[in-house]
């Protein structure tokens, strides 16, 4: 469903499992600061909303959106986190760089899905404009940060179900 339909921080709260024992790695872009810190918040919040210890987040920044594979990557290997959230933000430009980017960091977190025993969740707004990322970071979309997380918790429910 498209997000203008939606807004990303709505969601049956009935439905999220406990976190309170799952450790989450979150690797954030450092481009477009104030939206990847708004995503960053909101999923950190969200994670503690729903019983995640603040010692079990582990947090890496990285330059730029094109960095969120090899930092999630270097989490997945380096940690024993039980899912990564990949948080960035691309903008619309006038060259083909964005087209470039986004293809590369969507295939980069399917391949670690794929590579990994872990989920890696893909919390990356892909918009035209500043306008429209700043409706997804908190604004009258909700925010992808939350979705995201959300998304980490039913994600690692999932795998330690199939595991028993």
């Amino acid at each position: 469903m498209a997000t203008s339909l939606q807004n990303l921080s709505i969601y049956d709260e009935q439905s999220v499992p406990s976190a309170s024992k799952m450790k989450f790695g979150i690797v954030v872009s450092e481009w477009n600061r104030p939206i990847t810190d708004a995503l960053y918040q909101g999923a950190k919040n969200t994670l503690l909303k729903h019983g995640a210890i603040e010692e079990n987040i582990i947090t890496i920044g990285v330059p730029g959106s094109f960095e969120l594979t090899a930092g999630a990557r270097l989490l997945a290997k380096k940690t024993d986190v039980d899912a990564v959230i990949c948080l960035g933000c691309v903008i619309q430009g006038d060259t083909p760089h964005f087209d470039y980017v986004c293809q590369g960091v969507t295939q980069g977190i399917t391949q670690l899905n794929v590579k990994f025993k872990i989920p890696f969740i893909f919390g990356v707004l892909t918009t035209d404009n500043q306008e429209q990322a700043e409706e997804r970071a908190g604004g009258k979309h909700g925010n992808k940060g939350d979705e995201a997380a959300i998304t980490a918790i039913k994600m690692v429910d999932l795998s330690c179900r199939l595991k028993k």
